[in-house]
C-alpha cells in the first residue's frame, strides 16, 4: 500500500470520485427539492470549500512555499497563519466540502457516501506521508503545529 503514497495527485483522487458519485447518482434513486432548496444546499459548501482552496493557496504563495502536494520535501516554511490557523489541510477540506456540494446538486445520498471516501484515503495515502516528510524536514516547530491544529477541522 505504500505505493500509493503521495502518487496520485489529491485533485485527481477528486476528480474521479466526482465521476463516481455521478455513475452513483445515475443508477440509484435520487431525493427531490425545490430548485431554491437545491442551490442552496449544493452551494454553499463548494463555495466555501473553493474559498479555503483559494485562501491556502495565497497564504503558501506569499510564504513562498510549494502547494504542490506530491513534493512535501520542498516545503520552505511552515505556513501557520490564514485557513492554516483552523486546518492542517484547508485545501483538502476544501476539496471535501465541494465534493459534498456536488453531492447535493446530484440529490444523491449513495453520491454523499461516495464523497466520505475521500477522507480516509487522503489521510492513509497523502496526509500521512506529508506529516512524516514535514516533520523531518521542519522539526519541533512543526510537530508543534500538529499539536495546536487539527488534521481536518
Amino acid at each position: 500500500m505504500q505505493d500509493l503514497e503521495l502518487k496520485i495527485p489529491p485533485d485527481v483522487v477528486a476528480l474521479v470520485l466526482a465521476a463516481l458519485m455521478w455513475l452513483a447518482s445515475a443508477v440509484t434513486p435520487g431525493l427531490s427539492f425545490p430548485l431554491l432548496v437545491r442551490v442552496l444546499v449544493a452551494g454553499v459548501p463548494a463555495v466555501v470549500g473553493a474559498g479555503l482552496i483559494i485562501d491556502a493557496r495565497v497564504m503558501l504563495g506569499r510564504a513562498r512555499t510549494t502547494w504542490q502536494p506530491g513534493t512535501p520535501g520542498r516545503t520552505a516554511a511552515l505556513v501557520t497563519g490564514g485557513v492554516y490557523r483552523f486546518s492542517r489541510n484547508p485545501m483538502y477540506l476544501g476539496m471535501l466540502l465541494i465534493l459534498v456540494g456536488w453531492a447535493a446538486a446530484l440529490m444523491s445520498p449513495v453520491a454523499l457516501g461516495v464523497s466520505a471516501v475521500f477522507v480516509p484515503y487522503m489521510d492513509r495515502f497523502q496526509i500521512w506521508p506529508e506529516e512524516r516528510v514535514l516533520s523531518a524536514l521542519l522539526g519541533q516547530s512543526y510537530r508543534d503545529y500538529l499539536s495546536g491544529v487539527r488534521r481536518w477541522l
